[in-house]
Protein backbone atom coordinates (compact mmCIF):
# COMPACT_ATOMS: atom_id res chain seq x y z
CA UNK A 1 0.00 0.00 0.00
CA UNK A 2 1.67 3.29 -1.06
CA UNK A 3 0.42 6.34 1.07
CA UNK A 4 0.16 9.80 -0.58
CA UNK A 5 4.05 10.27 0.94
CA UNK A 6 5.17 7.64 -1.28
CA UNK A 7 6.46 5.81 1.56
CA UNK A 8 5.64 2.15 1.37
CA UNK A 9 3.42 0.99 4.66
CA UNK A 10 3.63 -2.98 5.86
CA UNK A 11 1.40 -4.44 7.94
CA UNK A 12 2.98 -7.33 10.26
CA UNK A 13 1.61 -9.48 12.54
CA UNK A 14 3.78 -10.03 16.07
CA UNK A 15 5.45 -12.88 17.05
CA UNK A 16 7.26 -13.81 20.27
CA UNK A 17 10.76 -13.04 17.91
CA UNK A 18 9.05 -9.10 17.69
CA UNK A 19 10.03 -7.62 21.09
CA UNK A 20 11.38 -4.25 20.13
CA UNK A 21 8.47 -3.95 17.94
CA UNK A 22 6.45 -5.28 20.72
CA UNK A 23 7.51 -2.70 22.44
CA UNK A 24 7.70 0.11 19.77
CA UNK A 25 3.76 -0.56 19.78
CA UNK A 26 3.61 0.67 22.82
CA UNK A 27 4.98 3.60 22.78
CA UNK A 28 2.95 4.63 19.83
CA UNK A 29 -0.26 3.48 21.79
CA UNK A 30 1.17 5.49 24.58
CA UNK A 31 1.69 8.85 22.23
CA UNK A 32 -1.48 8.33 20.26
CA UNK A 33 -3.86 8.23 23.50
CA UNK A 34 -1.71 11.01 25.58
CA UNK A 35 -1.10 8.01 27.99
CA UNK A 36 2.32 7.81 27.88
CA UNK A 37 2.36 6.58 31.85
CA UNK A 38 0.09 3.72 31.30
CA UNK A 39 1.85 1.98 28.23
CA UNK A 40 5.33 2.85 29.43
CA UNK A 41 5.55 2.89 33.28
CA UNK A 42 5.12 -0.40 34.08
CA UNK A 43 5.75 -2.34 31.38
CA UNK A 44 5.76 -6.25 31.16
CA UNK A 45 9.03 -8.05 31.36
CA UNK A 46 10.20 -9.60 28.12
CA UNK A 47 9.06 -13.05 29.31
CA UNK A 48 5.71 -11.76 29.58
CA UNK A 49 5.61 -10.27 26.38
CA UNK A 50 6.43 -13.41 24.52
CA UNK A 51 4.08 -15.60 26.01
CA UNK A 52 0.96 -13.56 25.60
CA UNK A 53 2.55 -12.79 21.40
CA UNK A 54 3.01 -16.72 21.14
CA UNK A 55 -0.47 -17.54 22.76
CA UNK A 56 -3.59 -18.80 20.47
CA UNK A 57 -5.62 -15.88 21.70
CA UNK A 58 -3.72 -12.52 21.21
CA UNK A 59 -3.26 -10.20 18.31
CA UNK A 60 -0.54 -7.44 17.15
CA UNK A 61 -0.43 -6.09 14.26
CA UNK A 62 2.30 -2.94 13.76
CA UNK A 63 2.07 -1.01 10.64
CA UNK A 64 5.64 -0.22 9.25
CA UNK A 65 6.77 3.12 7.18
CA UNK A 66 10.81 2.32 6.89
CA UNK A 67 11.17 -0.34 9.35
CA UNK A 68 9.20 1.79 11.87
CA UNK A 69 6.33 1.35 13.97
CA UNK A 70 4.02 4.55 12.75
CA UNK A 71 0.26 2.58 14.06
CA UNK A 72 -1.05 -1.11 15.28
CA UNK A 73 -3.64 -2.51 16.84
CA UNK A 74 -4.09 -5.22 19.90
CA UNK A 75 -6.48 -7.95 19.28
CA UNK A 76 -7.89 -11.07 21.24
CA UNK A 77 -9.57 -13.84 19.88
CA UNK A 78 -12.59 -14.85 22.28
CA UNK A 79 -13.37 -18.29 21.68
CA UNK A 80 -17.31 -18.81 21.82
CA UNK A 81 -19.58 -21.37 23.94
CA UNK A 82 -22.84 -21.59 21.82
CA UNK A 83 -20.92 -22.22 18.60
CA UNK A 84 -17.25 -23.24 17.20
CA UNK A 85 -16.83 -20.08 16.34
CA UNK A 86 -14.88 -17.00 17.74
CA UNK A 87 -15.19 -13.41 17.75
CA UNK A 88 -11.86 -10.98 17.34
CA UNK A 89 -12.20 -7.84 20.17
CA UNK A 90 -9.90 -5.12 18.62
CA UNK A 91 -8.91 -3.77 22.36
CA UNK A 92 -6.84 -0.86 21.35
CA UNK A 93 -6.25 0.58 17.57
CA UNK A 94 -3.70 3.92 17.10
CA UNK A 95 -1.85 5.59 14.05
CA UNK A 96 0.95 7.76 15.25
CA UNK A 97 -0.01 11.38 14.81
CA UNK A 98 2.16 12.32 11.95
CA UNK A 99 0.57 9.54 9.72
CA UNK A 100 -3.11 10.03 10.21
CA UNK A 101 -4.77 10.54 7.71
CA UNK A 102 -3.17 7.67 5.25
CA UNK A 103 -5.41 4.52 4.95
CA UNK A 104 -3.35 3.17 7.94
CA UNK A 105 -5.99 2.38 10.42
CA UNK A 106 -8.33 0.71 7.52
CA UNK A 107 -5.06 -1.63 6.39
CA UNK A 108 -4.92 -2.55 9.83
CA UNK A 109 -8.16 -3.40 9.88
CA UNK A 110 -8.46 -5.57 6.69
CA UNK A 111 -5.31 -7.77 7.78
CA UNK A 112 -7.61 -8.27 10.50
CA UNK A 113 -10.29 -9.47 9.01
CA UNK A 114 -7.60 -11.75 6.83
CA UNK A 115 -6.79 -13.22 10.52
CA UNK A 116 -10.45 -13.56 11.16
CA UNK A 117 -11.25 -15.88 8.75
CA UNK A 118 -8.41 -17.70 8.67
CA UNK A 119 -9.45 -18.54 12.45
CA UNK A 120 -13.63 -19.07 11.94
CA UNK A 121 -13.95 -15.62 13.23
CA UNK A 122 -17.72 -14.97 12.46
CA UNK A 123 -16.95 -10.85 13.40
CA UNK A 124 -14.69 -8.42 14.80
CA UNK A 125 -16.22 -5.99 16.90
CA UNK A 126 -14.68 -2.74 18.79
CA UNK A 127 -15.47 0.03 20.91
CA UNK A 128 -15.17 3.69 20.22
CA UNK A 129 -15.40 6.25 22.95
CA UNK A 130 -18.24 9.12 22.30
CA UNK A 131 -16.43 12.00 21.12
CA UNK A 132 -13.68 10.33 19.35
CA UNK A 133 -15.24 11.27 15.92
CA UNK A 134 -12.47 10.03 13.93
CA UNK A 135 -12.35 6.30 15.63
CA UNK A 136 -16.28 6.46 15.46
CA UNK A 137 -16.20 7.57 11.50
CA UNK A 138 -13.82 5.40 10.60
CA UNK A 139 -15.27 1.99 12.39
CA UNK A 140 -19.31 3.27 10.81
CA UNK A 141 -17.35 3.48 7.81
CA UNK A 142 -16.29 -0.22 8.40
CA UNK A 143 -19.10 -1.80 10.44
CA UNK A 144 -22.54 -1.39 11.95
CA UNK A 145 -23.07 0.49 14.53
CA UNK A 146 -24.76 -0.62 18.23
CA UNK A 147 -25.56 1.68 20.71
CA UNK A 148 -24.30 -0.39 23.89
CA UNK A 149 -23.12 0.41 27.46
CA UNK A 150 -19.74 -0.37 28.65
CA UNK A 151 -19.60 -1.24 32.47
CA UNK A 152 -16.01 -1.89 34.29
CA UNK A 153 -16.44 -4.16 37.20
CA UNK A 154 -13.86 -3.14 39.96
CA UNK A 155 -11.76 -6.61 41.08
CA UNK A 156 -11.15 -6.50 45.02
CA UNK A 157 -9.13 -8.93 47.08
CA UNK A 158 -12.31 -11.07 49.14
CA UNK A 159 -10.32 -10.11 52.06
CA UNK A 160 -11.41 -6.26 51.18
CA UNK A 161 -15.09 -7.48 51.02
CA UNK A 162 -15.23 -7.18 55.19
Amino acid sequence: MKTPSSEPISIRQLTSNDLTLMEDLLATFGEAFDEVDTYNSFRPSHTYLKRLLSSDYFIALAALKNGSVVGGLAAYELQKFEQERSEIYIYDLAVAAAHRREGIATALIQELKKIAVARSAYVIFVQADLGDDPAIALYTKLGTREDVLHFDIAVVNSDDDA
